[in-house]
């Protein structure tokens, strides 16, 4: 059975209930959870919780005061939203974001981010009511990242998704644009050996295209975490992983933000020719099904709804910047102490002054 008829199916028992783990069965996943927790062991623990980077962002572009007033960014989901194992705000995935999104839009970005570390699925709707409940309006954008803790923790997959598309459709009802970070690839988690290397990442990228199955269907986009960080890692262990040798740094932090960058963009209508399909980087426009098992196999991917079932594949153009440098060079100001990702802006400024720019079509 293909991935996509997988996906099908997980995101068939997410919607009308059922469960089950289809091709994977209870046991096999049971030894991958095991080997996944055996990395964290050997790995250790003990980081200190991620730095508050709420605030404002892009502050040069005008106040809160000034018309038509600051974008509101939300993130949701897990640690890998919240930005465990860096130690500056400055350096958290939503503040590079912000950043970049402030840059891009030329207009100040106010960002509110609930993810909690360590969260799963069934923490959503937590964090969406964090967001939506009071007095203030909702946010224009969200972005969630979730899904590998649902793995690692045995959650049924229809759960997962359900769970997921609960929260996506109470953020889309409040009127806010929504991009979700797909599961990620759990076969690139050291020391997780052949064949359960091979089984995490099938469990994996299962889940990641039943995600993208159950949002598109309520208007938000994904994008495909899978091994964006894989090879990078590995090539350069001391760079991109953080003090626990498990969490990325500054620097891994970064190549993520910068693929999510441009698809949170694309929501919302500021991003160079965003939905314009380019054939020469084999986008595409495919059923909604093939695009999900498709993009879960390729980091860095974007799918997006189009007409009925078909949806359009991207791989948008980014351009690579050392993490160090997104992170380092600060901007004026943010709200909480945190600052401006000054040269996250300036990456994103750089893409909309040249239209979508970059050395990589796909995830690095």
């Amino acid at each position: 059975m293909s991935r996509a008829r997988t996906a099908r199916r997980i995101a068939a028992g997410a919607a009308y209930g059922g469960g089950g783990l289809g091709l994977v069965g209870v046991a096999a996943v049971g030894l991958v959870v095991a080997e996944v927790q055996f990395a964290k062991r050997t790995v250790g623990t003990g980081l200190p919780d991620p730095p508050r980077a709420d605030g404002l962002y892009g502050g040069e572009f005008g106040g809160p005061e000034m018309s038509p007033g600051p974008l509101r960014l939300g993130m949701l989901g897990d640690s890998t939203a919240a930005g465990l194992g860096v130690r500056r705000a400055r350096q958290t995935p939503g503040a590079l974001l912000a950043s970049g999104l402030a840059a891009v839009a030329e207009r100040p970005v106010e960002l509110r981010n609930v993810a909690l570390s360590g969260a799963m699925s069934d923490d959503l709707d937590r964090q969406v009511g964090l967001l939506l409940d009071g007095d203030g309006p909702a946010p224009d954008v969200c972005v969630i990242i979730i899904g590998a803790n649902d793995v690692t923790r045995r959650m049924p997959p229809t759960q997962s998704v359900r769970l997921l598309t609960s929260a996506v459709r109470r953020l889309r009802l409040a009127g806010s644009e929504v991009v979700v970070g797909t599961c990620p690839d759990l076969g690139t988690i050291e020391p997780v050996y052949q064949p359960l290397r091979w089984l995490a990442r099938r469990v994996s990228r299962q889940l990641a295209a039943a995600q993208t199955i159950g949002v598109l269907a309520l208007g938000a986009r994904t994008v495909s975490m899978g091994d964006l960080m894989g090879a990078e890692f590995a090539a350069n262990p001391r760079e991109m992983f953080g003090p626990d040798s498990y969490h990325p740094s500054a620097e891994g932090y970064a190549t993520a933000a910068m693929a999510v960058l441009p698809t949170l963009c694309a929501a919302l209508g500021v991003w160079p020719e965003s939905d314009r399909l380019d054939v020469s980087r084999n986008e595409d426009m495919l059923p909604v099904a093939k695009a999900a098992s498709a993009a879960a196999g390729l980091a860095g991917t974007e799918v997006t709804a189009a007409r009925g079932p078909w949806v359009l594949l991207k791989y948008r153009r980014r351009r690579q910047v050392p993490g160090e440098d997104l992170a380092e060079r600060g901007g004026q100001r943010a709200g909480h102490g945190a600052q401006t990702g000054g040269a996250g802006g300036a990456a994103g400024g750089e893409a909309r002054a040249t239209g979508a720019t970059g050395v990589t079509s796909q995830g690095q």
